[in-house]
């Protein structure tokens, strides 16, 4: 454990060095991570709770994840796509395809849970949403659920590392969370009638 503690003595040291910069860094970069995978949404997210408060870096690290989420989401479908059914039509790539038709017939709750999981690569979810089939309005409903428990995750993790370690009804919770993430996008995806 004095290992977990020195790690969290050097994060704090660092997070205090960046001073007033670390969250309108930690802002813009959260915006490019979503197609940046080598970038660390927790650490920006926890520069945010962390310099800001809990709720206004909850609120701005889950709009600011769902918005980058969003325009990679644009991206792939806008200017990848097109070429990308096209290659899809060729006969090597038949496994491809059918990932993808997985992929398309994923539930809005089950994609809200893979995005609620705080170890789901978000840039993959968003290029494989951008270069599928999958509605809009499904995606777009999915990242605000799934990001929602996700931002929580992390912020609550991020500043309190060493207790969570210690913990384990943090661990409790965090699957409560991913219950709730589940019966909320049922809910939504009845409402909206998305399936």
């Amino acid at each position: 454990m004095e290992f977990l503690s020195d790690i969290d003595t050097i994060i704090t040291n660092i997070l205090n060095g960046l001073g007033v910069y670390a969250p309108i860094f930690a802002c813009l970069l959260m915006l490019v991570e979503s197609m940046l995978p080598a970038l660390p949404l927790a650490v920006f997210i926890t520069i945010n709770f962390y310099y800001i408060g809990t709720i206004p870096g909850f609120l701005i690290s889950w709009i600011l994840t769902c918005i980058g989420c969003f325009l990679s989401f644009r991206l792939c479908r806008t200017k990848f796509k097109k070429h990308f059914d096209n290659m899809m039509d060729k006969k090597e790539h038949r496994k491809l395809k059918r990932m993808m038709k997985v992929f398309d017939d994923l539930s809005l709750e089950q994609l809200a849970l893979v995005i609620a999981i705080p170890f789901t690569p978000a840039f993959l979810v968003n290029i494989a949403a951008g270069l599928s089939n999958m509605n809009q309005k499904k995606f777009i409903l999915s990242i605000i659920i799934g990001k929602f428990f996700m931002v929580y995750f992390w912020g609550f993790v991020g500043t309190s590392l060493i207790e969570s370690l210690k913990n384990p009804s943090i661990l409790i919770k965090i699957g409560i969370a991913l219950i709730v993430a589940y019966v909320i996008s049922k809910i939504v995806n009845k409402r909206f009638r998305l399936e």
